[in-house]
């Protein structure tokens, strides 16, 4: 089956007919409005050359605010305040230095200049938030991504520190667990997975984010 071609018209096809990778579309842009209707609906962007490539995999790797998994020794570094932890600090920051970081599988970079670009939109919209941890005045760990509603979908994070990135995450979902219902992190990880991230089935996720 041939994989589904976007135009201008802001639409997706049914996350249904994705190939049996993830992958639903290709084209399009990334404007916000486009991006917004992609996450509401199940649907990401990952590509590392144009075109956009645009992916609903099944099953999703998620984490649940209540099921966030914190180690003694991950408890003993926040205790000590090892880090400092902001948000929306420095957005354009963190996704810089996430651009320098592969994702598996990957060689090169995927967050382009033109997706950093169309993520500090987002940002600037109020939709895409970052999660900074600092030592002294330096940047050495932290995360962004897309928090529309009770949800959150992650994009990335990087650490340049040891515990940097976890440090984030962790007072992440600690700090919103009040109003989240659920972290989606796209694919797995055994980093996310030592946190508590496990795999729901696609039909779940759309379940729960209210769209199916």
């Amino acid at each position: 089956m041939p994989v589904f071609r976007l135009n201008k018209q802001l639409i997706f096809p049914p996350v249904q007919l994705s190939e049996p990778d993830g992958l639903l579309a290709v084209g399009g842009d990334l404007s916000v409005e486009r991006l917004l209707l992609a996450y509401r609906s199940g649907i990401f962007p990952w590509y590392d050359e144009p075109p956009i490539l645009w992916w609903s995999p099944d099953p999703r790797f998620v984490l649940f605010p209540d099921e966030l998994k914190v180690s003694a020794s991950m408890k003993q570094v926040l205790r000590k305040k090892q880090f400092r932890i902001t948000f929306n600090e420095d957005f354009a920051g963190v996704i810089a230095r996430c651009s320098s970081i592969p994702r598996a599988g990957q060689a090169g970079t995927w967050i382009t200049p033109e997706m950093q670009e169309a993520y500090i939109r987002l940002h600037k919209a109020g939709y895409a938030m970052s999660v900074e941890c600092w030592q002294e005045d330096e940047l050495v760990g932290g995360l962004y991504g897309v928090k529309t509603g009770a949800f959150f979908f992650g994009e990335s994070m990087f650490a340049t520190v040891s515990n940097a990135s976890k440090a984030a995450f962790i007072t992440f979902v600690q700090t919103y667990a009040h109003e989240l219902e659920m972290i989606d992190c796209q694919v797995h990880t055994e980093h996310l997975a030592s946190l508590g991230a496990a795999f729901i089935t696609r039909e779940e996720f759309l379940e729960i984010i209210g769209f199916s």
